[in-house]
């Protein structure tokens, strides 16, 4: 990542994601501030090959290309759940484990079934955390990397009806409810660096760095 000096975020930026769920989060994330917050997908831009062995690398290829597309600075991130009984598994594979049609209810057996398979029954052996990375480029090719991560424990059957992916698995460290039992404003949290999400903490950095008055 280049290390120039910081700059600030305004105007328009793009939403390097065709995700809706993460889409709609990264808006919940940037509506206090003065960005207008546009999807690649509302650009009709192609969602780059991820081809990044890591997640910071992933996400740094999605903004580079919105960006270099649209002219405007773009926001990616990149995301996913590593499961200490799987060596790390998932991880960047996260949302490949649910195919072509995102399916994360099969996703998340496949994950059941995994742990099983590594004799991980209890909630000991089922420690997992999920790892946010964004990345924000510029069309003049500076760019700026945050990452923020949350630990917690797997729990099955999976749990609450908020979030997308593995939010009804994952039961973040000191609760005792799942992601997606949680609120937004839960989940992201409301003021300066009390997010609880892996996105919310990457988030905080991000914020500090190029969004602060």
């Amino acid at each position: 990542m280049a290390q120039a000096a910081r700059r600030r975020l305004q105007g328009r930026l793009v939403v390097a994601s065709h995700n809706p769920g993460k889409l709609r989060e990264m808006r919940e994330l940037l509506a206090p501030y003065a960005v207008e917050a546009v999807s690649a997908g509302e650009l009709g831009l192609p969602e780059p090959d991820e081809t990044g062995t890591t997640f910071a690398e992933n996400a740094a290829l999605k903004a580079r290309a919105a960006a270099v597309a649209s002219g405007l600075p773009a926001f990616a991130d990149d995301s996913g759940l590593c499961v200490d009984a799987l060596d790390g598994a998932p991880g960047i594979f996260s949302a490949r484990w649910g195919g072509p049609a995102k399916d994360f209810v099969g996703a998340m057996a496949r994950l059941e079934r995994e742990l099983v398979l590594r004799g991980a029954l209890d909630e000991a052996s089922r420690r997992a955390h999920f790892v946010s990375a964004l990345v924000v480029a510029w069309p003049d090719g500076h760019e700026e990397l945050f990452e923020g991560r949350v630990f917690g424990t797997l729990v099955f059957p999976p749990r609450g009806g908020q979030g997308f992916g593995y939010d009804p698995v994952f039961q973040p460290d000191g609760h005792t409810v799942t992601f997606a039992e949680m609120t937004a404003e839960q989940k992201h949290g409301q003021s300066d660096g009390d997010g609880l999400s892996h996105r919310a903490r990457a988030f905080a950095l991000l914020k500090q760095a190029l969004l602060a008055a």
